[in-house]
């Protein structure tokens, strides 16, 4: 009897009072045959549960908060997903789904993460930024920037990074003669083994920083910890070995090369006179894969090249990523865009072009979107893969939530299917499955433009448009993207990290609920005026290109919003624009008093060339008055305005367009077909 009532105590304690703030949650753990898998372990905010029989559990998600579960049993690899609220309120009628892979002889688990440094503005910040690793304290700093991560690496078999710094105590005293160096503190080494780091690439472009004494200490801090790395080497024989290790008793070499071997001033490569970057010419590529596996070890390659910022690789970087796999390499990673790009599958095996930043203090947003990538394989054979998106908050990688994990799969969805590889949707994460192809259904969504103009294209992330219905030739639609991250709001204070895209004043600025359909919103009183907008500028823009500057505002008080942009030219430096560039006055808007949400939305044009970069602010005045701010988003718009059902100038751009904007409202809703 005891056993009963603490059952029923248990049971009502997750799931049996729900308020209004909370939301009951449906779910079960299945194998990838969809049978149930029961007394699976369900771990989530401090709580643990057990599926039933039947495979089934159900759970209560509070508002305004993340819910991260992590669920394990016996002989299946454990799986970690992270959702806000609103995504989990709008599954509450569907039972969702964890499907659990189950451990095998010679099956292998691997997490990558992208560009990994803890260098630089870790240790001296801009702006008024906390310092995020002190010297007093830099171990436990160091593991705080991975700990949002580290339940998602330690669950597989080898966790790998590249590793884009040299490491030293102290900056050596020869520097390479180079824009950019970076030197990290050695105790991140030990903080990335406490996160589940099995081993790090060292083939790409700064691993040479600081020349022979900047490798000399690199490799030396890396073997007193004891993590593995290859890529690297005082000779070129040596930068060319792989690093061999037995994975659950499979073979495997894992081989790292950097694209290019350096400028006329500075070669970064190891060669007869001086250690360097494992160089990753056809080559090389081509005798280092095969002399691998001629060891019987799967070679694994991880190559560091193509341009940053771009969308698709070069072709030298194709070429090169799959002549290796052509030549015995069982999978391929690349990495320095600093942005994501597609994943392909090759002759059924994997290439990954870009992951992005994983830990990485670059302040501009396209660099702040990233994912992890599991990769099973049986043996040489891939099993699944799996996309975790990634948000550089603050500096430090947390689990990507609404918009920005919509925002990063659309992106890597888009782009791979233009290679033939389906991304397909598994509770918020991309699952890509051999013999994927892009063959998908069309599914039709109705769209409400009676009061807006501009909509964001939050469902389907995983299709593309294929066709935009509107009510009459009059009106058009384009598609467009938006430039910044957070602009909801809704994970602003989580994760115990700021987000660090806003310039506000932080002593009259605070978070509130409920937003504009959404949970959160700012709340800012202004005496007099104030400033709010984009803490940086937006780097990566198309100049002269028509965008869209959209927020809404609630005010208890008559109010008047001046809308800027100010730009950095091209050979400004970044705090002489800050504090110097002149802000243009794009429109001014005057707001009466209501208790509910008005929108200001704004057209204008990107800057032309002679800009390296803009941001936007908006100037609030008023006597004295607290006003709301939420949705603060800038658009930019990647096609003109057209009609026809059949979206043209169809490039990478509008593949991965987030938004849709009209020329003008109707009563009637525009259908739109997702494939």
């Amino acid at each position: 009897m005891q056993y009963i009532l603490l059952s029923i105590t248990l049971w009502f304690s997750f799931v049996g009072f729900t308020s209004a703030n909370e939301t009951l949650i449906k779910a079960s753990v299945l194998d990838e045959q969809n049978n149930p898998i029961k007394n699976a372990t369900i771990h989530f905010n401090g709580n643990e549960l057990k599926s039933s029989a039947n495979g089934y559990f159900e759970f209560v998600a509070p508002k305004n908060k993340q819910t991260t579960l992590k669920i394990s049993k016996k002989n299946y690899y454990d799986r970690v997903h992270t959702f806000n609220h609103t995504e989990l309120h709008d599954t509450k009628e569907k039972r969702l789904p964890f499907v659990l892979v189950a451990k095998k002889n010679k099956r292998v688990m691997l997490a990558f993460g992208g560009d990994t440094m803890m260098a630089r503005r870790y240790y001296k910040p801009h702006f008024d930024h906390p310092v995020l690793i002190k010297d007093e304290s830099q171990l436990e700093d160091s593991k705080a920037i991975l700990s949002h991560v580290k339940p998602y690496l330690e669950i597989a078999d080898f966790s790998i990074v590249n590793l884009e710094s040299q490491i030293a105590h102290n900056e050596p005293e020869e520097r390479a003669k180079k824009f950019v160096t970076f030197y990290s503190k050695p105790k991140m080494l030990e903080a990335l083994k406490w996160a589940g780091i099995d081993y790090v690439t060292l083939g790409n472009n700064h691993t040479y920083d600081y020349l022979d004494e900047g490798l000399d200490s690199t490799l030396l801090a890396l073997n007193k910890v004891n993590l593995p790395f290859s890529g690297a080497g005082f000779t070129e024989e040596d930068a060319l070995a792989p690093y061999l290790t037995e994975i659950n008793h499979s073979n495997f070499a894992m081989l790292g090369y950097v694209g290019w071997q350096g400028s006329s001033k500075i070669k970064q490569t190891a060669n007869a006179s001086q250690g360097g970057a494992a160089f990753g010419s056809m080559e090389n590529i081509v005798d280092s894969v095969k002399n691998a596996a001629n060891l019987n070890h799967f070679p694994i390659i991880q190559y560091h090249g193509s341009l940053e910022y771009t969308s698709e690789p070069t072709g030298v970087t194709e070429q090169r990523l799959k002549s290796a796999i052509d030549n015995g390499a069982v999978l391929a990673i690349a990495h320095h865009p600093h942005v994501t790009q597609g994943i392909e599958l090759y002759n059924n095996r994997l290439i990954a072009y870009s992951m992005g930043n994983f830990v990485f203090d670059q302040y501009f947003s396209s660099t702040q979107q990233s994912y992890l990538l599991y990769v099973w394989l049986d043996n040489d054979k891939l099993h699944r893969a799996e996309i975790v998106p990634l948000y550089i908050k603050g500096y430090k990688p947390t689990p990507a939530v609404g918009n920005e994990r919509n925002s990063i799969l659309k992106r890597v969805s888009a782009l791979s299917a233009k290679r033939n590889t389906l991304v397909e949707n598994f509770l918020g994460h991309g699952v890509i499955q051999p013999q994927s192809n892009n063959q998908t259904s069309e599914s039709l969504h109705s769209l409400d433009i009676s009061k807006d103009s501009v909509h964001a294209l939050t469902t389907n992330w995983q299709k593309t448009i294929h066709q935009v219905k509107t009510p009459n030739e009059q009106i058009k639609y384009r598609l467009g993207s938006n430039l910044i991250n957070g602009s909801s709001f809704d994970s602003f204070d989580w994760f115990s990290t700021e987000d660090l895209g806003f310039s506000f004043d932080k002593d009259n600025t605070s978070l509130t609920s409920p937003g504009y359909k959404s949970p959160h919103a700012l709340s800012l009183k202004v005496k007099n005026q104030t400033m709010f907008g984009m803490k940086y500028f937006r780097r990566v823009y198309k100049a002269s290109n028509p965008v869209t500057f959209k927020t809404h505002l609630k005010t208890k008080e008559n109010i008047t919003v001046n809308v800027y942009w100010q730009g950095r030219k091209s050979r400004q430096k970044l705090f002489d624009a800050f504090e110097n560039s002149p802000k243009h006055l794009i429109s001014s808007l005057k707001l009466m008093s209501k208790d509910e949400w008005q929108k200001i939305e704004v057209d204008f044009n990107s800057p032309r060339i002679g800009y390296r970069s803009y941001r936007v602010l908006i100037e609030i005045e008023a006597k004295d008055s607290q006003v709301f701010l939420d949705n603060f988003s800038l658009i930019e718009w990647q096609s003109a305005f057209q009609i026809g059902e059949v979206p043209n100038n169809f490039n990478n751009e509008t593949r991965i367009a987030t938004h849709i904007g009209f020329n003008q409202t109707s009563n009637t809703p525009v259908e739109i077909a997702f494939k």
